[in-house]
């Protein structure tokens, strides 16, 4: 896991190419495209390219016509003024249409650091799950932000797609297959299982590598689609090992934890202990330490293990 990148930045290099692909491919942003990584898209097809200015709400207005009109939009901004500031325009003109728009939402989490706690969302995937169908993904790693937004634009109907500011560790190799829809089993355990998203899935590798020294075999999975959640692999995992653990950098209330919970006391009922942002707002500072103290690291996973037994 020596390499890194941003997902933002994996996004920005899969717009170029699925660009060349698809000329029906129109992309969108709010003033902010050297940070959402849309500008060179706007230097590569200038004539596929709007900046909206800082008018997020009229940026998915104008998205959900383009898309009804027949194109595919992917607009961006960040995870706070898209799904903060235009959730009524998305849920109304995107959601309820179900246009062909594409909500790519930078700088999500804690990791956003010093632009503090105005910036640093930690409801925006509580707010699109609950928006009928809308489909939901929040990828892990460059690779599988590539793959994944491939899929996302290759389908018709409305998407949210959680991307991060900071760099995160590679892991996933080119030629591995990520299917949207469905949770991906990075490690094999049968004592308990982590269910991770996002950056949250390298921190819970490096717990599960801790935790088997101590002899407790973990699985971890990633879940970098959040909605349609894979209910079979959630309920497989809860029938053979019996403890779950839920890794976000996003709030326990209403995102993956919530999401993992609905489906196991449905399904299959288990122990679950879930470990993201605990119902409080972030504060400027560096990601790392951020991370550390609103308990969103390695450390944090393993204490939450620990705490199942």
């Amino acid at each position: 896991m020596a390499e890194k990148m941003a997902t933002r930045a994996a996004y920005g290099k899969a717009l170029i190419e699925i660009g060349k692909e698809n000329p029906n491919l129109v992309v969108m942003d709010a003033d902010l495209s050297k940070s959402t990584m849309t500008n060179e898209f706007s230097k590569t097809f200038p004539e596929r390219f709007f900046n909206m200015g800082i008018a997020e709400q009229n940026m998915y207005g104008a998205a959900a016509g383009l898309a009804l009109s027949g194109k595919v939009v992917c607009a961006s901004t960040f995870a706070m003024f898209a799904a903060g500031r235009a959730f009524e325009i998305i849920r109304n003109s995107i959601g309820y249409t179900g246009a062909n728009v594409k909500i790519c939402a930078t700088h999500a989490g804690i990791t956003v650091g010093e632009d503090g706690a105005s910036h640093q969302t930690f409801e925006d995937i509580a707010l699109m799950r609950t928006i009928p169908g809308m489909t939901v993904v929040n990828p892990s790693d460059g690779v599988s932000a590539e793959k994944l937004m491939r899929q996302v634009v290759a389908f018709d109907g409305p998407a949210y797609v959680r991307l991060g500011r900071a760099a995160v560790p590679v892991f996933y190799d080119e030629s591995e297959e990520i299917q949207l829809g469905k949770g991906h089993v990075l490690r094999q355990g049968r004592d308990v299982t982590v269910i991770a998203t996002g950056i949250m899935v390298a921190e819970a590798m490096m717990a599960a590598s801790q935790l088997a020294e101590e002899g407790v075999d973990v699985r971890v999975i990633d879940m970098h689609t959040i909605k349609p959640i894979d209910e079979e692999i959630i309920v497989k995992a809860a029938e053979e090992t019996g403890k779950i653990v839920t890794a976000e950098e996003h709030s326990v209330i209403g995102g993956l934890g919530s999401a993992v919970a609905e489906v196991v006391c449905r399904r299959s009922p288990a122990r679950i202990e879930m470990i993201g942002q605990q119902d409080t707002y972030g504060e400027s500072g560096k990601p790392e330490e951020l991370k550390e103290k609103y308990g969103m690291t390695a450390a944090d996973i393993v204490r939450a293990v620990r705490e199942l037994y």
